[in-house]
């Protein structure tokens, strides 16, 4: 168990993140030109920060990680740019930070200390901070702002692990999770993607112990318990990150290189080897890589995601070691947001398919070359079947790459909508234009917005303008607009295909039907995904024997492979298969990545019979789980649970 249960005011407050009603945004469907431009679309209503008036060009933090108490502590000094010469006053967002002390200043001036006011709570904003400027300071042009403040044990962003949660068992660990709008729960700031910011930091830890964030590491640094870290591209909030532990380094490629424990250090080292070459392919697809390094942190198994695309130094889940490279794909993914997310980002997360969609796409076309089209072809497949079960249970109008409404929760919201439809929008373009038109356009586009923040409506004005205008006939912005408005799929999406997978599924309803033996299953020659998709496509009504049977040939309960494990403990919990009850437990104990977990606790919740199993086994577990976690798999056993 954790040094301490995450709170459950932590949790609750997350969860009002997860449940917040859209029902009471404004909301329509279907192109509506005359709204392409509404104003309303392009603000961020999920933060305080009065960011028409100031905005923050870089931020310097000194902080120390206290694992003791389980806070940071120390400064955060804004540098602000004024837009509105009539402004009296800074709104930053916090969320449970103590703030200790605040001072203004300008370049030339010594700090003054300014008057402050926290306002109401908002349970799922958090508390706006109003610092408002002396009289002296009312017209100047630029304005620093220095903070003292503590974080909370209760930080929804911070995952505090005692040694025995980690692989060594001797180091305490910390790590942070900002997406979406966990930043304000750990710096003063503010917290949205419509500004982006420089960063400089110095970090204090026990000197036995490195700390890393999503700047500029180097490799090579001795640990002293001190850290210098320089981010000089500017990025949005949520990119912000900061790990502490017991970490070390080793190199894959000239530009690349991996941290983890050293218990984990080998395997992760070979599971990404192909990280270099996966570099190199997408430079040469989509443009320089402008941040510098690109390396991997291997996180201990409680992070709630697969990965975090934190700039120079992306963030992964220990679910991926499978020991034969079979999910790299997620490694492809985080490392196409260098260029979809990081360098051309969403202004609000109503927009989240810009950065989503269009990494899912790239994440696609680096398969295809660092692997195979086959391979390529299989993830492509099992996203879309995902994507078409998210139809089934979301609302039409919350399918739309980019609703007509203006509050739209930003990590509730649409699920894998704007992952696999953002996809398949993108494979349309490219197989309407053709690849070699449609790479230019990658180009282009990365080009024309780098480090910038764009709308939904900006990237239709500009496709518009790019290719639509100029290649007439061939794809028409009313056809654009039913993709970016108008639930489900278009008629003209190009649906995938798998032969791999086809025959998968084949050998599935035959082996179902009695007419191969399992001896015969050629699941030896199988890649992963083809795994997964046979277990999916097994007859709802097998017997106890069959699936005993199938599990101990194909070694279902105790696969190294957690997608795999994920699949088939769906179905064992479906199909209340309890012969392989306990090895399923042990992997809800064994993982906190969302995605592996949830849909289990979800399958034991509703096969009318094992609630009361499924909340005992996640009370076991829960303290184990960060709080992003726990607030997902939550309301799995409400009365009417919601959320994915």
């Amino acid at each position: 168990m954790a040094s301490r249960q995450f709170r459950d005011s932590r949790t609750m407050m997350i969860r009002t993140t997860l449940l917040l009603l859209v029902a009471s945004a404004l909301a329509g469907c279907g192109p509506d030109s005359s709204r392409e431009h509404d104003p309303a679309l392009a603000r961020d209503l999920y933060s305080f920060a009065n960011v028409e008036q100031f905005v923050t060009e870089h931020l310097h933090l000194d902080l120390t990680v206290d694992f003791h108490r389980e806070v940071l502590s120390g400064t955060a000094i804004l540098q602000l740019r004024k837009l509105d010469p009539e402004a009296r006053a800074v709104v930053l967002d916090t969320r449970d930070l103590a703030i200790k002390s605040v001072s203004v200043s300008t370049a030339a001036d010594e700090p003054v200390a300014a008057e402050v006011e926290l306002g109401e709570t908002d349970a799922h904003l958090g508390t706006p901070l109003t610092i408002r400027l002396p009289d002296s300071l009312t017209r100047v042009e630029n304005v620093t702002v220095s903070i003292d403040y503590e974080t909370s044990p209760d930080s929804t962003a911070l995952g505090w692990l005692p040694p025995a949660l980690t692989a060594g068992g001797e180091h305490p660990f910390l790590f942070s999770q900002s997406q979406a709008i966990h930043a304000r729960s750990w710096i003063p700031l503010q917290d949205t993607p419509a500004v982006r910011i420089t960063y400089s930091a110095r970090v204090h830890t026990p000197p036995e112990l490195l700390a890393v964030m999503s700047a500029d590491n180097d490799p090579g640094v001795e640990r002293t318990g001190v850290y210098e870290f320089e981010m000089p591209q500017p990025i949005p909030s949520y990119l912000l990150a900061i790990a502490a532990g017991n970490i070390y380094f080793a190199e894959i490629g000239e530009d690349t290189g991996v941290y983890a424990e050293p218990e984990l250090l080998e395997a992760s080292a070979f599971e990404f080897a192909d990280t270099q070459a996966m570099f190199e392919t997408a430079e040469a697809m989509f443009g320089p890589y402008r941040w510098g390094r690109y390396d991997l942190l291997i996180l201990p198994p409680s992070f709630p995601y697969g990965g975090m695309e934190n700039p120079r130094l992306s963030f992964l889940t220990p679910s991926l070691l499978a020991g034969d490279r079979s999910l790299v794909s997620v490694v492809a993914h985080e490392l196409a947001h260098s260029w979809s997310g990081n360098l051309v980002t969403n202004k609000t997360w109503r927009d989240g398919w810009l950065n989503e969609g269009w990494t899912s796409y790239l994440e696609y076309r680096l398969m295809q070359v660092i692997y195979d089209e086959d391979r390529a072809a299989e993830e492509n497949l099992l996203n879309y079947e995902e994507l078409l079960l998210n139809f089934e249970r979301i609302d039409p109008k919350y399918q739309a790459l980019a609703p007509r409404i203006t509050k739209l929760d930003p990590e509730s919201g649409q699920g894998t909508i704007a992952y696999h439809k953002g996809n398949l929008f993108l494979q349309f373009l490219e197989q309407s234009y053709g690849r070699d038109v449609f790479d230019q356009f990658i180009a282009d586009y990365f080009n024309e917005f780098a480090f910038e923040v764009i709308t939904s409506e900006d990237f239709v004005d500009y496709l518009d303008e790019k290719l639509i205008s100029v290649h007439h006939g061939v794809v028409t912005r009313e056809q654009v607009e039913r993709w970016m408005y108008e639930p489900g799929l278009p008629d003209d999406a190009i649906l995938p295909t798998s032969r791999n997978l086809a025959q998968a599924a084949e050998m599935a309803q035959l082996w179902s039907d009695g007419e191969i033996d399992t001896a015969d299953l050629p699941a030896a020659s199988w890649s992963p995904q083809a795994t997964i998709h046979f277990i999916n496509s097994l007859a709802p009504d097998l017997a106890t024997d069959q699936l005993v049977e199938l599990d101990t040939a194909l070694g279902l309960s105790r696969t190294g492979n957690a997608e795999i494990g994920r699949t088939w403990f769906i179905q064992v919990a479906k199909r209340r298969h309890e012969p392989a009850y306990e090895h399923m437990a042990e992997h809800l104990r064994k993982f906190g990545r969302v995605r592996l977990i949830r849909p289990i606790y979800v399958a034991l919740a509703e096969n009318g019979r094992d609630r009361d199993l499924a909340r005992e086994l996640f009370d076991s577990a829960r303290g184990t789980y960060h709080p992003i976690a726990n607030a997902y798999i939550g309301p799995v056993f409400e009365d009417d649970p919601t959320g994915e």
